[in-house]
Formats: C-alpha cells, sequence, structure tokens
C-alpha cells in the first residue's frame, strides 16, 4: 500500500491536536514539553500496534486487533495520536509485522504509553536543562525522544532489557535525528557506564527500589518509579537521594500502573486446586471481603498495594465465586468464599496471608482511610519501608 502524500502533514496536524488537548487537561503546562510533544513525530515510532476489538473469545479472552497503516492508514494515524497506550508486544513474542494476527488474550509485554503519562512522568521527575537522565525501559523510543527533544541527546540514557525493542527504538530514534546513549541491559541494575545522574525515572515497575539506583543518582538527584508486585498493587513514588546513600520520598496520587520489570514478574503457582487441598474444611467469617482490594475505585487501588505490602509474596487470582491467595515463598494458601452477606476465609501455612490483609485494613479505617501523598517512602541501609504518622510501617521485600 502506498502510503499518502500528506502524511507527515496530517501527522503534524494530530500532534499539535494531541498537545492542545493534553494543555487543556492540565498536562502540558510546560511550553518545553509542549514543544516536545509537537515536534516528536509519534507515528514513526508506533509502526504496528494492538488495539483491543470491544469483544471478547468463546473462552472469555480479550481479542486484540493488530493495527499498520498497511492495514487501515486512518486508524492506525488516529490512533498514534490519541492519549492511548499502544501494546506492541505480547509474552515477549516479536509479531511479524509484514503478516500481522489477531491476538487472543496474553500479558502485554511492551507498549507505547499514552502520551499524557509519559509527559507527567518527565515532568513529575523535575527535570531541568543541563539534568542528566536515565531512562529505564526505552520500550518504542518514544518517551526518550520527548526528552531528547526537550534537553539535547548528549543528556540521556535509556535502556532497554529486551534487544529486539532496542533496536527498532534505535533505528527509529536515529532516523529522527535523536542521538542518546542506548543500551540492552536490566534496569534492576541501572546502568554504571553513564552514572552518576540528576534523574533516573523508570517506565516499568520494581517489587522495591532497586539499590543500584539509589548508588548510581548524585546527592540531591531525584529518583521517578513505580513500586509493584504480585498482587497487583501499585504505588509511584518520587525519591530524593542524600549524599550517605539513603533517599526519602513521597508517594504520588493517581492510578498509575506500568508492566513490571522482568526479573520481577510473579512466578508461576500451579493448580489453586492443589493449593485449596490443603486448607482445613471449616474456616471463619472474613472481617472484610475481597472487593476492599480489587472494586474499580481510586481507594481499592491504593489500599491493594498497602495489602500488598503486608503480603508482598502472595498472589491472587478468582475461579468462580472463590478467591484464591496463593504464596509460593512461605507455602502459605487461603480461600475466600462467599458466606451469606459476607465472606469465609480458610487459610494455612506459616503466614495467614487474609488476616494480614484484614490487619492493615484495621489500621487504614482507624486512621481515617488517608490517601497516598501522606505516605512516605524510606530507603537506607538494610530496608525499605513505608510509613505513615498514624499506621505501623510496612516493609517492602528484599531484593
Amino acid at each position: 500500500m502506498t502510503m499518502p502524500a500528506d502524511l507527515e502533514t496530517d501527522a503534524a496536524r494530530l500532534r499539535k491536536a494531541m498537545a492542545n488537548a493534553l494543555a487543556q487537561d492540565g498536562v502540558l503546562t510546560a511550553p518545553g514539553w509542549r514543544a516536545a510533544v509537537e515536534t516528536v513525530p509519534r507515528h514513526r515510532f508506533v509502526p504496528g500496534f494492538y488495539l483491543p476489538a470491544g469483544e471478547r473469545d468463546e473462552r472469555g479472552l480479550t481479542v486484540w486487533e493488530p493495527v499498520t497503516a498497511e492495514l487501515d492508514h486512518a486508524r492506525w494515524l488516529a490512533a498514534a495520536y490519541s492519549d492511548t497506550t499502544l501494546v506492541t508486544q505480547f509474552d515477549g513474542d516479536e509479531p511479524d509485522w509484514k503478516r500481522p494476527a489477531a491476538r487472543h488474550g496474553g500479558a502485554p509485554t511492551s507498549s507505547s504509553t499514552l502520551p499524557s503519562l509519559v509527559v507527567r512522568m518527565w515532568v513529575d521527575a523535575d527535570l531541568q536543562d543541563g539534568h542528566t537522565v536515565l531512562e529505564i525501559g526505552t520500550g518504542t523510543g518514544y518517551s526518550a525522544a520527548l526528552a531528547c527533544e526537550r534537553l539535547g541527546s548528549a543528556d540521556v540514557t535509556s535502556i532497554e532489557v529486551d534487544p529486539h525493542r532496542l533496536d527498532q527504538a534505535a533505528g527509529t530514534l536515529y532516523g529522527c535525528g535523536y542521538t542518546p546513549t542506548l543500551a540492552v541491559a536490566d534496569g534492576l541494575y541501572g546502568y554504571w557506564p553513564e552514572a552518576p545522574f540528576d534523574r533516573i525515572v523508570a517506565a516499568c515497575s520494581f517489587r522495591a527500589v532497586p539499590p543500584a539506583l539509589i548508588a548510581q543518582a548524585r546527592p540531591g538527584g531525584k529518583i521517578l518509579l513505580t513500586l509493584s508486585g504480585w498482587l497487583y498493587g501499585y504505588a509511584r513514588v518520587l525519591l530524593t537521594v542524600a549524599g550517605d546513600g539513603t533517599a526519602e520520598g513521597r508517594l504520588l496520587p493517581g492510578t498509575v500502573s506500568f508492566m513490571s520489570a522482568r526479573t520481577h514478574a510473579a512466578p508461576a503457582f500451579g493448580n489453586p486446586a492443589h493449593w485449596a487441598a490443603g486448607l482445613p474444611e471449616k474456616g471463619r467469617t472474613a472481617r472484610y471481603g475481597p472487593e476492599r482490594i480489587t472494586a474499580a475505585t481510586e481507594e481499592a487501588f491504593h489500599v491493594r498495594f498497602l495489602a500488598q505490602s503486608a503480603v508482598p509474596d502472595a498472589q491472587m487470582v478468582t475461579i468462580g465465586e472463590v478467591v484464591h491467595l496463593v504464596d509460593v515463598v512461605t507455602g502459605s494458601a487461603a480461600t475466600l468464599a462467599p458466606d451469606g452477606e459476607g465472606w469465609a476465609v480458610c487459610e494455612a501455612g506459616p503466614v495467614r496471608l487474609w488476616e494480614r490483609v484484614e490487619r492493615v485494613l484495621d489500621d487504614y479505617d482507624a486512621a481515617g482511610a488517608p490517601g497516598p501523598e501522606t505516605f512516605t517512602l524510606h530507603v537506607y541501609d538494610g530496608g525499605q519501608r513505608l510509613r505513615h504518622p498514624q499506621l505501623p510501617d510496612l516493609p517492602l521485600p528484599r531484593l
């Protein structure tokens, strides 16, 4: 298929419209970032991606439709300049974009993050002229391009664990005239050859703050990353690094989630029925139902992260009406099943998983349901703790 002759003209018009929309939403308040959004050609970084079809297959799996310029030029270009995350890879398998096929289910492993969040991350990290920055998770390269446009390529380092993804991003970045330092590397360890950095920003999530990132930030430098875990609770944190190797920062409001760093992804735990078979036949009445941490609300999003900090190795899956909690590290398990107007819980193993979650919920309610911005994270030699003046400390997992 031949591309329309006015592709670049149409793209420029759509970029300006996207920038206007982001400015109206309060995302683009700084002229430097607005100029970057109006300049960087996002469509070049996403030659192919998937969008949900709006329906599920006979197994209940989401159907993902491939979108390329060859398949549907208008849809491709419009989506490229929409404030939407565009999934570019599932389960670590690189698609054949010359012969793309629909996907049924699967776990996204690479994407072009929605532009409003990309800009928000850079702005929240307080990126200023003269700062050197490490981006963890190059992905398509669009975010790195914005940083290069704003700061200059010489001050930007971006690393990506997937060599094929980085190769494609590098080709597009260089083709657009951006020349940041790029490397295939695991973000868990930062990138020592270019350290120290004034700012470190992660476009993936970690179970706790990687110590290497603290060591590679200059005193007074800032680290912006998303914390997550095996219960899929999320919290964003902005840390300031001290000269003694410690760091302290606050949680940021909002419901932002990123794909886990591949080394921090949840492990397979087998058949939930096998775990449930070792539980007592009769349990107790639960003080709280699972909806406290699973509801589609901002509060539940926040509380899920707090609960996860109390049971960092637990995973959750719902089969029918029964909610299963499984901890592959300690061998603990629990189930929650509807019981009249409430829930019955059965637990076994060295860690009473739901009991720990209930304690967090008790403390949270007693403190008046404090929001994420009232919590601080303290990173020091030997540990990381989430703190609130009215709640017991919650430790993060050791890495």
